[in-house]
Formats: C-alpha cells, structure tokens, sequence
C-alpha cells in the first residue's frame, strides 16, 4: 500500500504498474520516470509551478558532487536516531530528491525498511528525484494539500521549503519528528559578498509552533571549494540571487573561476506533542 491518498475522495491509493487507483478507481498514471501526478487542478497557480527547468538543472548538478554532504550527514544521523525499524517519512517539497534518496539509502543501509515518499509542486525537479531513488515513492503535490492520511508519518523533512503547518501537524503521528531546514547566519556569505556591495546575513530565529515542542537545533557549518565556473554558476541558479541580484554583482561572479564559500544551516527538530 502506498503512503499516497487519493486526492479526489482521500482514499488509499495502491501502486500498479503503470498506475496508482484507489478502491473508487480514480486512476493517476506513473510517468516513466517513476513519479504520479497528485495536483488537482485548483491547486495549481500556474501552468508550470514551482523550479523552473533551469532551476532543476542546476540543483541536481551542484548537489550531485557532494557539496552539501554536510547536510545530508547530520540530517542521516538525526532520522537514524529519531525512528525506528520500519519508519514512514516524507520529504515535503523534495526537490531533486538528494535528501530524500540519501536518507532512504541511510535507513536500507541500517537495516531498516522505511516506505519514504517525495512531494513537489515542480514536475521537471521531481523527474530527477524519481529517477535518483527507486525504493521511495513520488508525487507531484502541495505541500498545503498533501495527499496523505492523518497521522500516518513517523518523521517529515522540510529542507528550505513552505512552511506547511496545519498540513505537517496533520500528517505527523503524536510522537512524530518535523525536521525543518534553514539557512545559517553566514550562509553563502562569501557568494552575497561577491553579488552585492552591502550583503547582510540571514535572521537566525527560534520560533515555536503550535503542537510541537522543540527538542534541538542542529547547527550545521562548513566551507566548500567551488573549484570551476560551471559549479559557481549551479550554486548561484540555484539560490534566489540568481533571480534578484543587480546585473554588475551577477557579472562579477561570472568572471570568477575558483571560490571558496561558507556553507551554513539549522535543522531545527520539533516532536509532534
């Protein structure tokens, strides 16, 4: 059985194959790529939401070569000690799918059995992590309207994506973990310095949401060797600079062939009460 619900009439799905149907028969089809499609219509504020095709492009490039190893690392060794042997999670707004393939491979590798799903509203970024990890299940979905069951998640990820947390508090058991990734202080920082004359860091906050008790921040820092124009440029596409940067602070990243950058995150873990 699927984790995935029928968004039509919030039945279980089941996973044939070619297709994913619920005991009323709505039928979603499985593109070959491995991922379904879950967004009603009314859901969808554009033609083509979420990352662009360039946008996906550049973060499956960049993350493929490990720069954000750091991440994955903490974030593996958190859900190993938060779950147990068979664990459901999901990977709300899932990207490319690099957190959500390396922490299903972490459990597999732990002798687990986890049944781990990805949602994004993209489907040109949710292609590539459908291709990235077959043990894990996909769909294209609002992290507003997930299409899961109450209750029905031991863990959920939410690495630099909406913040959902009616839906987070609806789809987490009591007891269950919400992992919730931002950007550190000096995040990039050496990046913005090179992109704008007056860069200023990130807020750093601690914030508690209604039915969750914080029970750590994991502090996350590290310095990465951008060492060609290719991964500067990933890295940069792959940020909200790309998209609001002044052109002369674009062009001087351009002529750069080397960087070395400071990498910085919080993951902030709350405990469903």
């Amino acid at each position: 059985m699927s984790l995935f619900r029928c968004p039509v009439c919030g039945a279980p799905l089941t996973r044939e194959a070619a297709a994913y149907r619920c005991p009323a028969r709505h039928s979603f089809d499985i593109a070959r790529e491995g991922y379904t499609y879950l967004l009603p219509p009314n859901q969808k504020h554009s033609a083509a939401p979420g990352d662009d095709k360039g946008m996906a492009a550049a973060r499956r490039e960049f993350l493929s070569k490990g720069y954000y190893a750091p991440l994955l690392n903490t974030l593996c060794s958190r859900v190993l000690a938060l779950t147990g042997e068979a664990p459901a999670i999901l990977d709300a707004g899932c990207g490319e799918g690099y957190y959500t393939s390396g922490i299903c491979q972490a459990l597999l590798a732990a002798g687990r059995s986890p049944r781990m799903a990805g949602t994004d509203i993209s489907k040109s970024i949710l292609r590539y992590a459908a291709r990235r990890e077959k043990a894990a299940e996909f769909a294209v979905a609002s992290s507003y309207h997930l299409p899961l069951a109450d209750g029905c998640l031991d863990l959920l990820l939410d690495c630099f994506s909406p913040l959902a947390l009616e839906e987070f508090r609806r789809v987490l058991r009591p007891g269950g973990h919400f992992l919730y990734v931002v950007p550190g202080p000096e995040h990039l920082w050496q990046l913005k310095e090179v992109l704008y004359d007056h860069p200023y860091p990130n807020e750093e906050q601690e914030t508690p949401y209604e039915g969750f008790a914080y029970r750590e921040i994991a502090a996350v820092e590290d310095t990465v060797a951008l060492t060609s124009q290719a991964d500067i440029h990933a890295l940069f596409q792959m940020t909200p600079y790309y998209w609001k940067t002044p052109r002369a602070g674009a062009e001087r990243l351009a002529a750069l062939e080397t960087l070395s950058c400071r990498i910085s995150f919080r993951v902030h873990i709350f405990q469903k009460l």
